[in-house]
């Protein structure tokens, strides 16, 4: 899921308690599995002028020796039966928005009937309406815990069934969308006024990822043949006055589903994928199973009227929505703990994409640059948290720049430290593992350590707040032709969590020949201890030093760098963000004039001026 900035109100363990009448805390240590798993639901929304029904039949096999919990909120129960029978009232509770049935048997068939209404529901969750007059249309947010606002069910991230739908509205609303392949469409029999369709998702899926629209839409169509000669018809649903907007979303998604193909392996497992603009939509963008809801401002682009930044957005939001089939759907959640594993992974697939889509570095810079305004900022300040927390008030809090954006920077450093194609086979092995179950970042590491089992040391970035600081310097020795590098890194303690421990840093590192300008060595340097030195044999003169390169760790970096180093590297260094880098070091420190910083602007005028005719060229 896309989301929009927010604020991160809880998650810190050292929280003071909370009132008796706030939700409790939920931890991580005390996840358990759900007593019953489910394996078929079906669904029969019927909406009405100001009210809807919702039907669902529930087939399930116990797991362990608990009793049945669904959740529901807003929910006006019509009635209950179980394996056909209707249940009496004392075979079941209803409070705090949850329906717990004792005793019930080891298989169970579930069959509830709800009475919700979409037409007063503001929460922007569950099935509710968006938009008036000629404009309305009821769309779903289930993400995540939506679906409890729509019938009664185990709505948690680890249950996964496979979901069949029907819909039934009147024929003003002639869009009727779930997700899946559609089995059938038609007129009810009994009431020419309304119509149906029937939708069925074939893959289990939590029921999160469960969607529908019931609109009145245009659509834009186009279709793909996967590598798997699969042939997709792509939809990508709009108001009619939208409809010519749609170009560039759509070419974004052909281009998304080839480049999954090629960099992953990974194709497309359904008959449709469709978009929905939606202008009424709480988040960004939606992954739902096949049918993405997307806010317009996500997802409408013209090339007359949009900015060339706005419409590169678009295309980066719905590669990250494509992304996910497999990166949260294929593969899911265990529990709301791990929300950084689907989200992580599939922002760094989606920065990736982005950066083979436009200059790399410059799309580097772009993320660094947020990831430095927005992410380091929470950590350096009072709402600092790990990218896995240990505990939660409010699920919500947890779509957070760290959740998101450090947790794509992990994926990074693994992605350095392996490299290309020991990666690649790193995530072959995750989606042949777990195709198909709700996971944990465990999970994530042990498949990628096929290669390396050092990765699974990467599980303290996950656990541990707070940017580490890397220190270093360097020194040579002409005897020997030895030039040694000392690297040190620090994390702040943070008020409720253990004191921070030394975490495994990636550090891309080059030397340059001061007399060429040419790369002498490359290393990726792994600093994972308090202090550590590395060495480099055979080097015939002082070199250049370049760390850090292509920002290959979320650190703050502080080199004993001379000006003339700077100076040297905006002029030789081959990496693109290494050298916008430096460049805003060197300017930094001349701006800096008077505040303890000494540098002169004749060195950056000077190595400007040598590198603008070689940079235009």
């Amino acid at each position: 899921m896309s989301t929009t900035e927010t604020d991160a109100q809880i998650i810190n363990p050292d929280m003071p308690d909370v009132p008796p009448h706030a939700p409790s805390k939920i931890h991580l240590k005390d996840y358990q599995p759900p007593s019953f798993a489910v394996e078929t639901v079906d669904l029969d929304i019927k909406l009405f002028d100001d009210h809807a029904i919702v039907d669902s039949t529930l087939v399930m096999q116990r797991q362990t020796e608990s009793d049945l919990v669904l959740y529901g909120e807003g929910l006006e129960l019509l009635s209950i039966k179980l394996n056909d029978e209707l249940l009496a009232s004392e075979c079941y509770t209803q409070t705090d928005g949850k329906l717990t049935i004792t005793d019930a048997p080891e298989y169970s068939k579930l069959q509830l009937q709800v009475r919700i209404h979409p037409h007063t529901n503001t929460a922007l969750e569950g099935l509710y309406i968006a938009g008036s007059g000629d404009d309305t249309m009821f769309v779903t947010q289930c993400e995540p815990e939506g679906f409890r606002k729509i019938t009664f069910y185990p709505d948690r991230p680890d249950v996964l069934a496979r979901f069949t739908t029907r819909l039934e509205a009147d024929k003003r609303f002639p869009t009727l969308l779930s997700n899946g392949n559609l089995l059938e469409a038609g007129e009810v029999s009994d009431a020419p006024e309304r119509h149906y369709a029937i939708w069925q998702d074939p893959t289990n899926k939590p029921s999160y990822l469960f969607a529908c629209v019931i609109a009145d839409l245009d659509v834009l169509t186009d279709s793909y043949t996967t590598s798997e000669g699969r042939e997709v018809k792509l939809e990508l649903y709009a108001k009619s006055e939208d409809i010519d907007k749609c170009v560039v979303g759509m070419q974004a998604l052909k281009d998304s589903m080839q480049w999954d193909e090629v960099n992953y392996g990974r194709a497309y497992d359904l008959d449709r994928y469709m978009i929905v603009a939606v202008s009424q939509f709480n988040m960004g963008a939606m992954e739902n199973k096949g049918l993405n809801i997307f806010n317009t401002a996500c997802v409408l682009s013209s090339p007359e009227t949009t900015t060339d930044a706005r419409s590169f957005s678009v295309k980066s939001i719905i590669a990250h929505e494509y992304f996910h089939n497999w990166t949260g759907n294929r593969i899911t959640c265990r529990d709301w703990f791990q929300l950084c594993l689907k989200e992580g992974l599939t922002v760094y697939r989606d920065q990736s994409f982005s950066a083979d889509q436009q200059s790399s570095a410059v799309q580097r810079i772009d993320d660094v640059a947020t990831l430095r305004a927005h992410q380091f900022s929470e950590d350096a300040g009072p709402l600092a948290h790990p990218v896995r927390p240990e505990s939660f008030v409010e699920i919500n809090n947890f779509y957070t720049t760290t959740v998101y954006e450090k947790g794509a920077e992990i994926v990074r450093m693994i992605a350095n430290t392996l490299g290309r194609d020991n990666f690649r086979k790193g995530t072959d092995e995750y989606f042949r593992r777990y195709d198909g179950q709700a996971v944990t970042v465990e999970d994530f590491l042990s498949a990628l350590s096929i290669s390396d089992s050092k990765i699974e040391d990467f599980i303290d970035w996950y656990r541990q707040p707070g940017t580490p600081v890397v220190s270093g310097h360097q020194s040579y020795d002409s005897a020997t032709q030895t030039l040694t590098i000392t690297l040190s890194q620090q994390t702040r303690q943070i008020a409720g969590f253990d004191a921070p421990k030394p975490l495994p840093i990636p550090v891309a590192t080059a030397l340059f020949d001061k007399n060429s300008g040419h790369i002498i060595a490359e290393r990726m340097l792994l600093l994972d201890q308090a202090e550590q030195t590395f060495t480099f044999e055979n080097v015939m003169s002082e070199p250049v030093v370049s760390l850090l390169r292509d920002f290959s760790a979320p650190v703050q970096l502080n080199y004993d760098y001379q000006d003339e180093d700077l100076a040297f590297l905006l002029k030789y260094e081959t990496n693109g963000f290494n050298r916008w880098q430096v460049t805003q070091m060197l300017v930094n420190r001349i701006l800096l004039q008077g505040h303890g910083a000494k540098s002169s602007p004749e060195i950056y005028l000077q190595v400007v001026a040598q590198a603008l005719p070689e940079l235009a060229a």
